[in-house]
């Protein structure tokens, strides 16, 4: 089974009246995207403890509901305003703004619902909850994503500008090493060497984005692009050229990191940023 057949026999359907909620909880669960958490997470299972892969579906999904919660709200009126996402409208404007934000909602607790359920024994439950609950919460991508709001149309430099991002984007794809490495078996000491290897990867990922938003239109980024001319971004800090050596520079530093793990584990990352960065 590949994770985009097992994410779709398991969207949540809820049993009630309302006319389409259950829709709007499958539209943008069911639309794609990379699932660059999932597989990060699947990558490292299937590399260092193949015979907890079967069973590291659930946790691999349980990332990308959370991810998806952050997107949704990240396109509400209230924060991008986006029409489109994944290159189909966004749920506040093919439904409505109240059920955006409860299926956002839902996607957050479903994910500690499907840990909670998950076939690993309670101690490692209990550890995948904790890294989720940190990096998705206050610790990571609430307090990246204030920041970012806050302070839209002010000028930061790149030290805070990566202080966000480490936040809003970084932390959750280093919890999904640090998951995937958890999973595994694998000790503390060695389970922090896949989170920081995360956390550079996540910078990465944001760096590819906005150049991405810069230089790409709608079609091809499937969500409105030339977003982010007021935002806080490393094309508008640096430029898009400088922005590319920048990116390339912490690729070349990542590749270091990545020489210090499994082999394997190295080599799957590595297809990843090769595929989507």
């Amino acid at each position: 089974m590949n994770f985009e057949l097992y994410l779709k026999e398991n969207i949540p359907s809820i049993k009630s009246f309302h006319p389409y909620f259950n829709d709007a909880i499958k539209l943008m669960l069911d639309a794609g995207g990379k699932h660059f958490r999932a597989k990060l997470l699947l990558g490292v299972v299937e590399s260092l403890n193949k015979d907890k892969l079967k069973d590291a579906y659930a946790i691999a999904f349980a990332i990308e509901m959370m991810h998806t919660y952050s997107l949704i709200h990240d396109d509400l009126p209230s924060f991008d305003n986006a029409d489109f996402r994944r290159g189909i409208p966004t749920i506040h404007k093919k439904y409505d703004e109240v059920s955006a934000v409860l299926v956002g909602d839902g996607l957050n607790t479903e994910a500690f619902l499907h840990i909670a359920n998950s076939n690993f024994d309670d101690s490692t439950k209990v550890k995948l909850v904790k890294e989720l609950s940190y990096n998705a919460g206050f610790n990571g991508m609430v307090i990246g994503q204030a920041l970012d709001c806050y302070f839209e149309k002010q000028k930061l430099d790149i030290k805070e500008l990566e202080f966000i991002h480490i936040h809003k984007t970084g932390r959750l794809i280093a919890a999904s090493l640090k998951m995937g490495a958890i999973l595994s078996g694998l000790d503390e000491k060695e389970c922090e060497k896949y989170y920081e290897i995360g956390l550079k990867l996540g910078l990465i990922f944001q760096i590819n984005d906005d150049i991405l938003d810069a230089t790409k239109d709608d079609t091809e980024l499937g969500k409105p692009s030339n977003n982010d001319t007021f935002k806080n971004s490393y094309t508008n800090l640096l430029g898009v050229d400088k922005a590319i050596k920048y990116k390339k520079d912490m690729i070349d530093e990542l590749y270091k990191l990545l020489s210090c793990i499994d082999e394997k584990v190295a080599e799957n990352i590595k297809k990843l940023i090769e595929k989507y960065l």
